[in-house]
């Protein structure tokens, strides 16, 4: 596991010294080193008020413009939205680790847990969960854990202006644009929430849990820089933003003199955190059980990280001083060891849980389920599915239970089959046993070209692969589909589920090479040029209409083509693809004998002209124009 890359670069050589450590830390404009270095490693533990339920939000009514654009279930118990955010004015992903008990009671609501990233938040995953084990150890936990992409450099806050060509608006969003969506869509309660961060993100659960008291229950930073405005701060965090992505903290918050960062700083806003159940930690700088070890006694290849967590340690420490003169109790670990690195937030995430559990009102210990029977037989002999996280439980058709990395479903016609990861995530996005493919009639299996991966089901399959997805093949479209070979014919494996024909009577499915289109005349696949063209014409909605044949090699053996209601799309290596509609030049070109003919192969669409239309062939022109048809040689 790699070192923190929320703040930091990382590690930096051995051969640093201390007095290398103490010229770091001036220029970030932190405490002398003598001082750092005194800080306490001993835990600090402030007795823990019992936390007390937020109000429920005011209705809960969408706000203008915010709409999910996207979901996908990545597993059958993560799944990704992307919300629209007006504020942003654009799609933000939010990842979400559904309850545990999400399968086996879909009418339950869950708590929210809102976990924060670091500084070098990423586009495409949460740290959380690329760093940790975070889906390994929530799979058995009651709550809704919600995981917002992105945002690197942020510090989840409204920015005065946009930078790098990001107009971060990051508390509208989090606090009044996503909640309905995951109250009114995402079974999430409105009674119980959490937020919880690492770093920046540290920072940012204390910032939003104060200047939105309302809202959570339970607020942890790890490892959070818990003041902006004591000396030297703000100028660390310049650093620390224009290390991490090149951003401004000006535009943030404008110069350290603006009062927006006063309104921002943790430090100075603590009794707004009053009833709330609190976690603070950090460690203290020194190299620990994570890190690497330089040559130096007590100090870490990971340089950067060092220093990091010592301002951590001691803008910590100043917080649980004020939160003490406001008798306001919180859980504060100072860790004896350790740097700025992700495996000390996952140690601290996993100490923190039973704290969180209790904020939320439930049961911290993972429940009592084993796996017997044909479902047993089968699951304990598969290590990778992992610990049962509920009991057996009744689904259309049959029966199922869930692990940790997987479902093993069951009925006496199909046996105990296992549905797992991705391919898992799209058999619940089409309705799991009760959509549209039944239940499993095969474990997962790789394909025969060593590709991907593949589950059959009673009415269909869905099929998996790194560069495409897992999409479901079903009816029609799998009889067609496996008639030219499967995923090793002429299409490849599909890169799209069965949707709607787009003004038309049917159903189409793209793969890799082509697309497969049901409709009244039966099945047929357009594929390559020709389906590129066919897609720039408006595809089935479009001049050409359903496709009625597949694609043809042309007598002459030169080129190929499909038919489709109201033409014919042609394509030759030497002209490309081109339509020829049904119609008066479709007559004339046929009088004239086709691509076999003097005027060869259409070498451009039908366009208007003076009076009506023509087409340009290898070796002519047809004009249909005031009621007169004219073939013109070259």
């Amino acid at each position: 596991m790699r070192s923190d890359k929320s703040w930091n670069r990382g590690g930096t050589h051995a051969r640093r010294s201390r007095a290398g450590l103490r010229r770091r830390l001036v220029a970030w404009g932190a405490v002398p080193l003598a001082a750092a270095l005194a800080l306490p490693v001993a835990a600090q533990v402030v007795p823990q008020a019992t936390p007390v339920a937020h109000a429920a939000p005011a209705g809960e009514a969408v706000p203008a413009g915010v709409k999910v654009t996207k979901v996908q279930w990545l597993t059958d118990r993560r799944v990704a939205l992307w919300v629209h955010s007006p504020a942003m004015n654009e799609d933000i992903q939010v990842q979400i680790l559904v309850g545990r008990d999400w399968h086996i009671a879909p009418d339950k609501d869950y708590p929210e847990l809102l976990m924060l990233d670091g500084l070098r938040a990423r586009d495409d995953q949460s740290g959380w969960t690329i760093e940790t084990d975070i889906v390994d150890f929530f799979a058995d936990k009651n709550v809704n854990v919600v995981l917002p992409v992105g945002g690197q450099s942020s510090f989840y806050t409204n920015w005065d202006k946009p930078d790098n060509g990001k107009n971060y608006q990051w508390e509208t969003f989090l606090t009044k644009e996503l909640p309905p969506i995951l109250h009114n869509d995402w079974r999430t309660s409105t009674d119980k929430a959490a937020i919880a961060g690492l770093s920046m993100g540290g920072t940012a659960a204390m910032m939003l849990a104060e200047r939105h008291p309302d809202m959570f229950d339970f607020v942890a930073s790890y490892s959070g820089i818990l003041s902006t405005t004591s000396l030297g701060m703000p100028q660390a965090i310049q650093f620390a933003m224009l290390d991490a992505g090149g951003f401004h903290s000006q535009n943030m918050w404008g110069p350290p003199s603006d009062p927006r960062w006063t309104e921002q700083d943790p430090l100075l806003h603590v009794d707004q955190l009053k009833g709330k159940s609190i976690y603070i930690s950090s460690g203290n700088g020194f190299a620990g059980q994570y890190d690497q070890q330089s040559g130096i006694p007590g100090i870490s290849t990971n340089i950067a990280g060092m220093g990091l967590e010592i301002l951590s340690r001691m803008t910590s420490q100043n917080f649980a001083t004020e939160l003490n003169k406001k008798g306001i109790p919180a859980n504060v670990v100072y860790r004896p060891s350790g740097t700025h690195s992700w495996p000390y937030w996952q140690f601290e995430l996993h100490q923190s849980w039973p704290q969180i559990a209790k904020a939320l009102d439930v049961d911290p210990e993972a429940p009592d389920c084993r796996a017997t029977g044909a479902i047993g037989d089968l699951a304990n002999g598969v290590s990778w599915l992992g610990r049962c996280v509920t009991p057996e439980y009744d689904v259309p058709g049959g029966r199922a239970q869930d692990f940790a990395a997987g479902r093993v479903f069951w009925s006496a016609g199909t046996g105990a089959k296992i549905v797992a990861g991705a391919i898992g995530g799209r058999y619940q996005q089409v309705g799991g046993p009760g959509g549209d493919l039944g239940l499993p009639v095969s474990n997962e299996l790789a394909t025969p070209d060593g590709k991907g991966r593949y589950n059959s089901f009673q009415n269909g399959s869905v099929y998996w692969m790194p560069q495409t997805g897992a999409h479901m093949v079903k009816g029609p479209v799998l009889d067609k589909w496996g008639s030219l070979g499967w995923e090793a014919g002429v299409l490849g494996y599909p890169t799209s589920d069965p949707r709607p024909m787009d003004g038309a009577s049917g159903t189409v499915q793209d793969f890799q090479v082509g697309s497969i289109y049901v409709g009244d005349k039966g099945a047929y696949e357009v594929q390559g040029a020709i389906r590129d063209k066919y897609n720039t014409l408006g595809a089935e909605g479009g001049a050409m209409g359903v496709p009625t044949s597949d694609e043809t090699t042309t007598p002459n053996g030169i080129g190929k083509y499909n038919r489709f209601d109201k033409g014919i799309v042609y394509w030759t290596a030497g002209t490309g693809a081109w339509s020829i509609k049904y119609g008066p030049i479709f007559d004339a070109w046929e009088d004239q004998g086709f691509e076999n003919g003097p005027l060869g192969f259409p070498v451009g669409d039908q366009r208007a002209v003076p009076g009506g239309v023509a087409q340009d062939f290898e070796h002519g022109t047809i004009t249909v124009a005031d009621g007169k048809t004219e073939v013109a040689q070259k």
